[in-house]
C-alpha cells in the first residue's frame, strides 16, 4: 500500500508540478536527483583545470581573458550544483576535496589534455554544445524547482561559451594553411570523443527512472542526435570535415561506434571497432589527466586549510 508521501509525490509528477523540498520526495527520487547533480557538478568543476592549460596558450590578452571568464563561469556552475547537493544533505567540501579522482563523474573527454588554443576553441564549440544540450533538456523538463531555477544562469553562460568556440573555429578555418590543418587534426580526435559524451546507446541503457521522474526528457541517443544536428552543419559551413552525415531526419556516423581510441596519441582507429564493454573499461580507468586535474585543486585546498590552522 502506498504511503501518503508516495501518493503526494506521484500526484506532483502527474500534474507536472515542481518538487521543492525533500519532504515531497521519495528516497528513489532523491537518489536519482543527487546522481544528476553530481554528474553536472563534477563536469563543470573539472572543465576549469581542463580549460586552463589551453587558456594559457591564448593568442592575445583579450583571448586569455575570455578563457579565464569561461573558467570562472564553469566554477560558478559547479558551485550551483554542489550547493544544491549540500541543501539535500551532502557536504560540499567533502564532495570536491575529499573524493578519489576516479570517483568523479564527468565525460571522459576532459581527461584528454587540451594543449592549444585551437583545442580550447573546439572544446567550447563541441563540449559546451554537448553541455548545452544536456542541461537544456534538464532545464526544460526538470521536476526539482531549485535545480530548474539554478539552470537559468547556467544556460545563458553556456551559450556564451559555445559561441566563443564557434567564433574562433570560424576565424582559424578562414585563415587557411597550417592553422586550418591544425584545427582539422584536432577536430578529428575531439569530434568522436564528444559523440561519446552522451553515454551508452539506448539499446544498452534505458533511462526509464530519470525520464519517469522528469529529471531529463530525452534519451542518450536523442541528445546525441540533437548535438549532431547543431555541430555537423556548423562544421560543414566553415569547411571543417567531420565523420557524420544526414540521412532523412537522422544523423549517421561514418565510422564504427564505438571504436578504439589511443588517448596518449589523441588518435582514433576507425578500422578497429570495439565493444561497449571495452569503452566502459576505458571510462572507468579514466584518462591521462584525471589524477593530475583533481590533485591540482585538492592540493590547493589542503594548503589553504593548513595555512588557516597555523
Amino acid at each position: 500500500m502506498a504511503t501518503a508521501n508516495q501518493v503526494r509525490f506521484d500526484n506532483l509528477l502527474k500534474k507536472g508540478d515542481l518538487i521543492e523540498s525533500t519532504s515531497e520526495m521519495t528516497p528513489e527520487y532523491l537518489k536519482e536527483l543527487k546522481h544528476t547533480l553530481i554528474v553536472s557538478g563534477d563536469t563543470e568543476l573539472i572543465s576549469a583545470p581542463a580549460y586552463y592549460m589551453a587558456t594559457k596558450r591564448a593568442p592575445s590578452v583579450n583571448a586569455f581573458m575570455t578563457g579565464i571568464a569561461i573558467i570562472q563561469d564553469e566554477l560558478a556552475h559547479a558551485h550551483i550544483a554542489y550547493h544544491i547537493l549540500e541543501e539535500l544533505g551532502d557536504d560540499e567540501e567533502t564532495l570536491i576535496f575529499e573524493r578519489d579522482p576516479k570517483s568523479f563523474r564527468y565525460p571522459y573527454a576532459f581527461d584528454v589534455p587540451l594543449e592549444s588554443w585551437p583545442e580550447l576553441a573546439i572544446a567550447n564549440a563541441f563540449y559546451d554544445q554537448a553541455g548545452f544540450c544536456l542541461l537544456g533538456d534538464i532545464h526544460e523538463q526538470c521536476s526539482y524547482g531549485p535545480w530548474k531555477r539554478g539552470l537559468v544562469k547556467v544556460m545563458a553562460e553556456e551559450n556564451f561559451h559555445l559561441r566563443n568556440g564557434r567564433t574562433w573555429m570560424k576565424r582559424i578555418a578562414a585563415a587557411g594553411g597550417e592553422a586550418k590543418d591544425e584545427l582539422q587534426r584536432n577536430v578529428d580526435w575531439m569530434f568522436p570523443l564528444t559523440v561519446e559524451w552522451f553515454g551508452l546507446p539506448d539499446d544498452r541503457k534505458m533511462h526509464s527512472t530519470q525520464l519517469e521522474y522528469r529529471l531529463k526528457g530525452k534519451t542518450n541517443d536523442q541528445l546525441r542526435q540533437w548535438w549532431l544536428s547543431t555541430v555537423v552543419p556548423y562544421c560543414e559551413s566553415i569547411g571543417v570535415k567531420v565523420p557524420a552525415h544526414q540521412e532523412g531526419e537522422n544523423w549517421v556516423l561514418d565510422y564504427p561506434f564505438p571504436c578504439t581510441f589511443d588517448a596518449a596519441e589523441k588518435r582514433w582507429d576507425f578500422k578497429d571497432p570495439c565493444s561497449w564493454d571495452d569503452v566502459l573499461v576505458r571510462w572507468r580507468e579514466r584518462g591521462p589527466r584525471n589524477v593530475q586535474m583533481v590533485a591540482d585543486f585538492q592540493e590547493s585546498y589542503r594548503k589553504l586549510r593548513a595555512a588557516r590552522q597555523q
